[in-house]
């Protein structure tokens, strides 16, 4: 195999791609900062599944310089969609060996909500954009948990971004799906990106309190919200307005030591990093200000986590309840 891949990011996202495709036989470099890129560095990925622990060798780096770019080179961008304007800014310009530069390369954005897939195209030519839905997870340096198993270790939508498919889109769906991922190579993925964001609007509320009815309530009342705001917006959506999963069962399974069910906003605030929510409430919220559509349950959700991720100073995780986005609910009517 020619293909490099090159997984900027090393959390849950881009940890599992690393974790699948160097068993695989493709050859990865993977880009970690911190401690968690250390670890990996001197001691391989970590990775706790359901039958075991796996421990992947890869080329680590710290920051672009570390990479000597190749024309056949893959990047793949894993950080969180709050992280993904720096990243594309550090990456577009640097030189590619025999001519050329990073924004020449073909880059597949793996970022939640609806924000990355145009920053990227500001600086790269062939941007495709991936929707993916993984039970993976990254609290501990070193280290994540990947909790199911193939032939649906996670799935994943690909199709290249306000462009015609191409047959590149169909040979990374096919490396995914020899890596131990469900996939496959959609038309027009910003139909499959809105659908994730339908699901992510409730991400923020692991860190909510209350009981399971006012829960699903409030679920309920911030997907309501960011479909009207959708469909306002003319953005597509898959049929059903659901992401199409053919006939995989994809399940998440039990690892030992580990409390499943934990989306990615909570683990950030976990792990005392920045959040997402706004770029996913606040995906709805601009939206919705932009068209004149009402989501006051997004914004009361947007405004109360927000300042908790801006300020981590505490070290605490928030706890609002679930009756202060009921509430917001209320004034409207």
């Amino acid at each position: 195999m020619t293909r490099r891949y090159v997984v900027i990011g090393g959390g849950a996202v881009g940890g599992a791609l690393t974790a699948q495709l160097v068993p695989s036989g493709h050859d990865v470099v993977l880009v970690a900062r911190g401690a968690h890129g250390e670890s990996i560095a001197e001691h391989g990925l970590v990775v706790r599944r359901p039958d075991r622990v796996d421990v992947v060798g890869v080329p680590v780096v710290e920051r672009p310089e570390g990479v000597d770019l190749r024309p056949d080179d893959v990047l793949l961008l894993t950080v969180k969609t709050q992280d993904a304007e720096a990243a594309l800014a550090a990456w577009a310009w640097r030189p590619v060996e025999g001519g050329g530069l990073a924004a020449d390369l073909p880059l597949v954005t793996f970022q939640n909500g609806l924000l990355t897939e145009d920053l990227a195209l500001r600086r790269f030519n062939r941007v495709y954009g991936a929707t993916i839905g993984i039970a993976a997870s990254h609290l501990t340096p070193g280290e994540i948990v990947s909790p199911s198993l193939p032939p649906a270790v996670g799935l994943v939508w690909l199709g290249r971004y306000l462009a015609a498919p191409d047959t590149l889109q169909d040979e990374l769906v096919a490396d995914l799906v020899g890596a131990g991922f469900a996939a496959w190579s959609v038309p027009d993925v910003r139909a499959e990106k809105a659908a994730k964001l339908l699901g992510n609007v409730g991400n923020g509320l692991d860190l909510f309190t209350g009981d399971d009815d006012d829960r699903d309530r409030v679920r309920t009342l911030l997907r309501d919200e960011a479909l009207a705001v959708l469909a306002a917006a003319g953005l597509p959506l898959p049929p059903g307005g659901e992401l199409d999963r053919g006939a995989v069962d994809f399940r998440v399974l039990p690892v030992e030591g580990h409390v499943g069910g934990r989306l990615s906003t909570w683990q950030s605030f976990a792990r005392g990093a920045s959040s997402e929510v706004d770029y996913l409430n606040g995906e709805v919220v601009l939206l919705a200000r932009r068209h004149g559509v009402p989501a006051p349950v997004n914004e009361a959700l947007q405004r109360l986590l927000g300042p908790a991720g801006a300020d981590r100073s505490g070290g605490e995780l928030p706890s609002p309840s679930y009756d202060e986005l009921l509430a917001a609910d209320r004034v409207l009517v």
